[in-house]
């Protein structure tokens, strides 16, 4: 049985879609970000990084506990080779699961990370804003890019589903704020659309109580 310490639309999004997916026995535990609870005391022995999300293995010999959200989802994806949410080994397109994976880990949502918190990448607080609106407009530029890689796919891999299509249904749904938002480019419009319709993302938007309306 795994443990999940998320706070809802937060990075917790990708694994909890994943533990979804896997069909496993799993337990979500709130964080609380309203009064940072991510920075309490029993959250930093778990997770010393003080971030959201946190996964607790407890099938291991001793509970086994992994954070970063990409970290998690290779875990659990270890964990259950029978998911089919990630080529084989020798495949060639396990390459391009581990492509894909990073780019959206280590770059996009690395820079939606600046975007959404640029005072924390300046000295001064006046030049926040233009950071932000840079980002904006680098991460929009990712997008698009993401867009014309799935002009005649289905999904990031083609035919298959797989984790990065999960983390990158995530990332989207943070930059819905954006002047120009994924769901306004024609083939993210759709695959976006269609990842909605998963009964993985339904039921962990239900439990989050989080809405999909825009995605229908």
């Amino acid at each position: 049985m795994y443990q999940l310490f998320y706070y809802p639309g937060n990075a917790s999004m990708a694994p909890h879609f994943l533990l979804e997916e896997l069909q496993v026995e799993y337990q979500l535990r709130l964080v609380d970000r309203e009064v940072e609870a991510q920075k309490s005391a029993d959250y930093l022995q778990l997770n010393p990084t003080g971030r959201i999300p946190t996964l607790v293995d407890k099938e291991a010999a001793a509970d086994l506990v992994v954070f970063e959200s990409s970290a998690i989802c290779l875990h659990l994806l270890d964990k259950h080779p029978q998911s089919q949410l990630v080529p084989s080994l020798g495949d060639p397109l396990r390459s391009k699961f581990y492509q894909w994976l990073m780019y959206l880990n280590n770059t996009v949502q690395a820079e939606l990370m600046i975007y959404f918190y640029p005072e924390k990448h300046t000295l001064d607080s006046s030049g926040a804003q233009a950071i932000a609106s840079r980002q904006e407009q680098r991460v929009t530029e990712m997008f698009v890019l993401l867009d014309t890689e799935l002009a005649d796919k289905k999904y990031l891999l083609g035919d298959q589903l797989s984790v990065c299509d999960l983390f990158l249904f995530m990332l989207a749904d943070w930059a819905d704020g954006f002047s120009i938002p994924p769901m306004s480019m024609q083939n993210l419009n759709r695959y976006l659309k269609l990842l909605a319709q998963r009964p993985s993302i339904v039921q962990a938007y239900k439990n989050e109580g989080r809405s999909l309306k825009l995605y229908q």
